[in-house]
């Protein structure tokens, strides 16, 4: 980047008749042009140096928040699927907390959280926030209303990665739940247009064939009803996961399309999704747990790692939107990665519900390189790109 040459520099200088030495000596710039001589002026030297230490800063403080980008990523998404598989598979003498409890719960901690947030960006104005929202929820109904379906379809997947983490370890879960890849993609295509390149194609290839490995049946110890005890837990949690993977990925897509659709803060979209997702949290709770909860209560069995699942699950999408604009493609399939490692070895040496397989890490494996290359930045020619 050049240097900007300060104003002053220029000022008093137009020509002057018989007057050319007085002009060269108050601009440097003529002055190197008309005698040939490289004078050094000190204040585009300052200039510079100034706007170099700026940018090394600018480029340290950028890497800076990469990494840390990177460690919340991995963080947010490791210690949610470990301490709810946890949660779910801990053996207690009393009452199991609720899944459908959690989610509601996790609804409103997201709604205060993003009015949180709404009101810090309106200067830590009540009446602005007041207004804004009023103008954006309230007067806006048919825009609001355009949030029910993925608001519902988020209700149901939050309640399934329940379903799938009390009937498979960290590990399968990790790597199964990367089939969302997949679905996100198809449904960009179909519903946004979007071109997906030949090597793009080729990773959703590899994850697929990644899971199938991942999900292989593999041969385990222990007397043959045990043996369909797992086996049928396994597919149950399979059910999930897939489910979960295609709710996910038409969820997304149809938010984004209604992010593109109109200018407003991701924030208060967040809080309309949280209110649909309350109402639709609370009628599944009560069609399903209803009887439950009238004997014991919304909040039986809570415990402080139900409270952490509850705070991780909340928050941990709105951690990833504020991370994700400093985490590029190949950092979140770092973090990705990383994921997938940590949980199986916690699984392994923590949990001890885990027992990995060649067929397993051969999988992982797949898995791993197609989320790198899915997300690898490259400008396809028009002829490579592949349009469905």
């Amino acid at each position: 980047m050049g240097a900007v040459v300060p104003s002053v520099l220029f000022r008093d200088t137009m020509p002057q008749s018989g007057d050319v030495r007085q002009e060269s000596d108050e601009c440097p710039l003529l002055s190197l042009q008309n005698s040939g001589v490289a004078r050094a002026d000190p204040l585009l030297s300052a200039d510079t140096g100034t706007e170099s230490s700026t940018m090394v800063l600018s480029s340290l403080h950028s890497l800076r928040l990469k990494y840390m980008s990177l460690g919340v990523l991995v963080l947010q998404t490791t210690s949610l699927v470990l301490t709810m598989r946890y949660s779910r598979t801990l053996k207690e003498d009393g009452l199991r907390y609720l899944a459908s409890s959690a989610v509601v719960s996790a609804e409103v901690l997201k709604i205060l959280a993003c009015t949180l947030l709404v009101f810090m960006e309106n200067n830590f104005s009540v009446r602005a926030m007041n207004q804004l929202l009023k103008e954006e929820i309230v007067n806006k109904p048919v825009e609001t209303m355009k949030l029910a379906i993925p608001a519902g379809i988020y209700t149901l997947q939050n309640n399934l990665l329940y379903v799938a983490l009390s009937n498979l370890d960290a590990a399968t879960y990790q790597v199964t739940y990367q089939l969302k890849i997949l679905t996100t993609a198809l449904f960009s295509v179909s519903m946004l247009g979007k071109r997906l390149a030949s090597y793009q194609w080729l990773s959703l290839l590899f994850l697929m064939a990644g899971v199938t490995l991942v999900q292989w049946p593999t041969e385990s110890e222990g007397d043959s009803e045990q043996k369909i005890l797992s086996a049928g837990s396994q597919f149950v949690g399979l059910m999930a996961v897939l489910t979960a993977c295609v709710s996910s990925g038409f969820a997304g897509v149809y938010f984004e399309k209604i992010l593109k659709e109109t200018k407003q803060s991701v924030w208060v979209r967040n809080i309309q999704l949280g209110l649909f997702g309350f109402v639709f949290g609370l009628v599944g709770m009560i069609v399903y747990d209803g009887p439950r909860v009238r004997q014991s209560g919304m909040f039986q069995g809570y415990s402080t790692i139900t409270c952490t699942v509850v705070v991780l699950q909340a928050l941990g999408g709105l951690v990833i939107a504020m991370v994700i604009k400093y985490a590029d493609n190949i950092l979140k399939g770092f973090a990705t990665s990383l994921s997938i490692i940590v949980s199986a070895l916690i699984s392994y040496f923590l949990l001890e519900d885990f027992n990995p397989t060649g067929v397993f890490f051969l999988g992982s494996l797949l898995v791993i390189a197609a989320t790198f290359l899915y997300g690898y930045e490259h400008k396809p020619a028009s002829s490579s790109a592949i349009k469905v």
